[in-house]
């Protein structure tokens, strides 16, 4: 795309129109003209370089404040003049912008940017020369309303700049709040504009003002653009039959691992080789068009420049899905890209969906299904696991044995050259035995749609994503302050945020969350309290609630005298609850009893056991068990120790109720929960 930066006064004369206050300004072509309009202003003035090749006027030199009179302006516009062609001799001066020199204010930049993955982006925070050092910003995805402004304006660090801090008045903030929803509304509304920045913004404690405005127009907007292909995927709640295209007898080749992984299936399965008449004890076809009876899914194992003819045989054969596990495509350069866009080709013409290629395929525990290569299958459960990386696949279903976590689906996507992120999100949130999704994404490919479809499925359930690839190493230098603020990493969490979906840091992270909504599901706030037999643990724990944004709820006096009834003379008689390093499971259950008896008064419990020669870790577990049965809250557990929790740990996960060997997190995970949570009811009050 060809972005043209215009002139500042057009870009004050574009904020005019839409009702945006700017400073009154003139363009000047001389020094006369200078002078001239300097008088007709009346000062003091500013004067500011016109130059499109001069990005940042003040790194040039190209900015003179605080102008009081004529002799001023005179050196002035001959210190600018001599500044910009010392900084950079082949720039075009285009003449200097005098402008009225606005009362000092509280400075703010609001910007925006398009995103190529999801469009128009707006940036609101503390402006200035030093708003990349600062970056105290926040972002959203358009559209926005006031509701969102004001949750955008109120995560600033620097907001309490704008309440008024110490004994500075505070600012103007439903001004501002009025002018960003202006500002949103041009964005949006002006295809052309394809960047901007208004920095400074300065707030007053009545009204405010921008005093620098930078407009990029987008020269191509006239372009063609690509019509949207409609997509839907192939039911895979039945499948019946599958074709593995490239099976082999060679146990060092894919296709000897995808065969050997599909033999508990249920259903019919086909290897095709044309080289052998029998492979692992099932009989093989030459090709697909020899199968007897319909296919639903082939999955091709074949090398790249086969895969064509592979891909024309299924839409003779009308098989609905093909998935192709071969790499060799787009990943691998321009004619890999050029083989890709023919296999689609070829699958539009017969209505064929293509997962992947360069994908390591699906697993489907429920169903007996694993068309991938992966040496080892996953235990059927209740999380979704859509991955942009095999490797991932690998590792994850590797791990989650030992861990004893189980899934109802895993799906590797590939290269997405048809079938895409929303395909398999819009799949798993319609399927029955997926309680919990989680995404591992590098790139989001049509961010429109991601955005449309995520949003249906986080009302009904909850997803939980960690976006690869947030480092700054690579990206291109930018050419406004919005620009460079707006990483790719930011964008994706606002789009994040917008679609409702749970951000973490870590896959650890993911699959802690997804767990703790499996079993628990959404608390219903975050008032919590603490239950420990360790006062190391309890203080701990009112670290970590602090942190990651948990309210540990304080005690009436009619809570503590239940407690003392039951408790011995030395307890902390404070939330975290420390019941002191002699506590046995009797004590638990008394105290569990309380909890139970006024859950009214929390959400969520955790509750931490350490290993004593006076408790039973067994019997601790059967009363948490208990506990969880008799609440309709979210009950955590954390059982810390070694080779004695194991058998309570046990207990615990047979009950669906999960454990955090980490103290540390068990509150990460829940307050991740929780904060979206809050986001979540925030936006249905609207």
């Amino acid at each position: 795309m060809t972005y043209r930066l215009i002139k500042e006064a057009e870009g004050y004369e574009l904020l005019r129109d839409y009702g945006v206050p700017v400073p009154q300004a003139y363009v000047a072509k001389s020094l006369t003209e200078a002078i001239q309009s300097a008088n007709n202003i009346g000062f003091p003035v500013v004067l500011k370089v016109i130059s499109s090749q001069i990005i940042h006027k003040t790194d040039a030199g190209g900015v003179v404040l605080n102008i009081k009179n004529s002799q001023e302006t005179e050196q002035a516009y001959t210190e600018i003049l001599h500044n910009v062609t010392a900084f950079d001799s082949s720039s075009k001066i285009d003449g200097v912008l005098v402008e009225q020199q606005m009362p000092p204010g509280l400075e703010l930049i609001i910007g925006g940017k398009t995103d190529a993955t999801f469009g128009k982006v707006i940036t609101v925070g503390l402006g200035g020369t030093l708003v990349e050092l600062i970056k105290d910003v926040t972002f959203r995805i358009l559209p926005i309303d006031k509701n969102d402004i004001k949750e955008m304006v109120h995560e600033l660090h620097g907001f309490r700049l704008i309440k008024g801090f110490r004994k500075e008045s505070p600012k103007d903030e439903e001004t501002l709040i009025a002018t960003i929803d202006v500002i949103a509304q041009l964005f949006l509304s002006r295809s052309e504009v394809a960047e901007f920045d208004i920095n400074p913004f300065v707030l007053y404690e009545k009204g405010g003002c921008a005093v620098d405005a930078r407009f990029y127009i987008n020269e191509d907007i006239g372009a063609k653009q690509i019509p949207e292909i409609k997509r839907a995927l192939p039911p895979l709640a039945d499948i019946k039959s599958i074709a593995v295209v490239g099976a082999s007898l060679e146990p060092n080749k894919v296709g000897y691992a995808v065969m050997r992984n599909l033999l508990t299936f249920s259903g019919n399965l086909y290897p095709v080789n044309p080289k052998h008449p029998m492979i692992l004890g099932r009989k093989a076809y030459p090709t697909l068009l020899s199968i007897p009876g319909s296919i639903d899914i082939a999955v091709v194992v074949v090398p790249s420049q086969i895969v064509p003819q592979i891909v024309e045989e299924a839409g003779q054969k009308k098989i609905p899905l093909v998935i192709i596990i071969s790499s060799g495509f787009r990943e691998s350069g321009n004619e890999g890209k050029f083989l890709e866009e023919q296999v689609l080709s070829i699958a539009q013409r017969y209505g064929i969906r293509i997962m992947g290629p360069n994908c390591l395929g699906l697993m489907l525990p429920l169903q007996g299904i694993n068309t991938t290569f992966d040496p080892v299958s996953p235990k059927p459960g209740k999380i979704a696991f859509i991955s942009q990386s095999g490797a991932m696949v690998s590792t994850i279903v590797d791990w989650s044995l030992p861990e004893e976590i189980g899934f109802s689906a895993i799906i590797s996507v590939g290269n997405q050259a048809d079938l895409s992120f929303e395909d398999f999100i819009q799949y798993a949130g319609s399927d029955p035995n997926t309680k919990t999704i989680i995404l591992y994404i590098e790139q989001v490919r049509d961010g429109k749609r991601f955005l449309e479809i995520v949003q249906t499925i986080t009302q009904k359930k909850p997803i939980v994503a960690i976006k690869s690839g947030s480092s700054k190493i690579g990206q291109k230098a930018a050419s406004s302050h919005t620009g460079s603020l707006a990483g790719s990493n930011d964008v994706y969490m606002a789009a994040f945020r917008k679609a409702g979906i749970i951000p973490v840091q870590s896959i650890r992270e993911a699959f802690q969350a997804a767990e703790l909504l499996v079993s628990e599901g959404y608390p219903k706030g975050i008032r919590a309290v603490v239950i420990t037999n360790a006062g190391g643990f309890a203080v701990l724990s009112s670290d970590y609630a602090e942190r990651f944004g948990i309210e540990l709820i304080e005690f009436s006096p009619e809570l503590i005298a239940e407690l003392n009834a039951i408790l011995p003379p030395d307890w902390s008689r404070e939330n975290p609850i420390d019941m002191v390093g002699d506590s046995s499971a009797e004590r638990y259950a008394r105290t569990f009893d309380v909890m139970t008896k006024n859950q009214n008064l929390w959400d969520i419990a955790f509750v931490i056991a350490v290993p004593s020669s006076i408790s039973d870790p067994i019997r601790v577990a059967n009363e948490l068990v208990r506990f969880s049965k008799h609440t309709h809250k979210m009950i955590v557990g954390c059982l810390i120790g070694g080779d004695s929790m194991k058998s309570p740990v046990r207990i615990l996960r047979e009950a669906h109720i999960p454990n955090f060997p980490d103290l540390e997190d068990a509150f990460r995970a829940v307050g991740n929960i929780c904060r979206h949570k809050c986001t979540c009811d925030i936006m249905e009050k609207r």
